[in-house]
């Protein structure tokens, strides 16, 4: 399996599912701020919300991480990243009222169920008027997978919903992402608000 397909993929997925409600004549909320959640290097930051947005804060547990960001994203859209959070999402509390958008990706497999709760009542709280929280994650079929090599934890689509509720958030939109490769973990996207 080739990262870089999937990569490619995904990132369209992402931006055909996340696009109507930012951009064009029916979007439904700005797009000033995004905060790119679990952010790694800036490839989600890079590839899918500078496009969309003016400008993203980047929260990453990994200070090594976000030290290569320039690097990666290049310095002309290097200078709409604004802020960089080296922080856990279980300990990060974001600006109340900042984003438009709050985007997670393939990173609450490491939070424990009542961090995720925890985690997104805060969230809510960063969201601007009418901004929306942005899930991407694997998701198993039945029970809860766990993968002690890297300690992560892989839910169902119907245990991820309950921690929705437990937040206090509402499910606006919810597809699965095709295109990838059999043998994958399925993934979800899910629009929250």
């Amino acid at each position: 399996i080739c990262f870089e397909s999937i990569s490619l993929i995904d990132v369209q997925g992402s931006n055909k599912f996340l696009e109507p409600f930012f951009k064009g004549p029916r979007k439904q909320t700005e797009n000033n701020w995004a905060l790119d959640c679990g952010a790694g290097i800036g490839r989600v930051s890079k590839l899918l919300l500078l496009p969309l947005f003016k400008k993203v804060d980047m929260v990453e547990q990994n200070s090594d991480f976000l030290s290569q960001v320039d690097d990666f994203v290049g310095k002309a859209d290097a200078s709409r990243l604004c802020n960089r959070f080296a922080s856990g999402l279980q300990d990060f509390t974001p600006e109340p009222g900042r984003y438009n958008l709050i985007w997670t990706q393939w990173v609450l497999i490491y939070l424990t169920d009542d961090d995720f709760v925890r985690f997104f009542i805060r969230c809510k709280a960063g969201l601007a008027a009418d901004g929306f929280i942005g899930i991407k994650e694997n998701v198993c079929k039945v029970g809860r997978e766990f993968d002690e090599e890297d300690s992560s934890s892989t839910r169902t689509t119907r245990h991820m919903k309950r921690l929705f509720k437990k937040a206090g958030l509402t499910v606006v939109k919810e597809i699965t992402q095709d295109g990838f490769p059999a043998g994958l973990y399925p993934v979800k996207m899910w629009l929250l608000q």
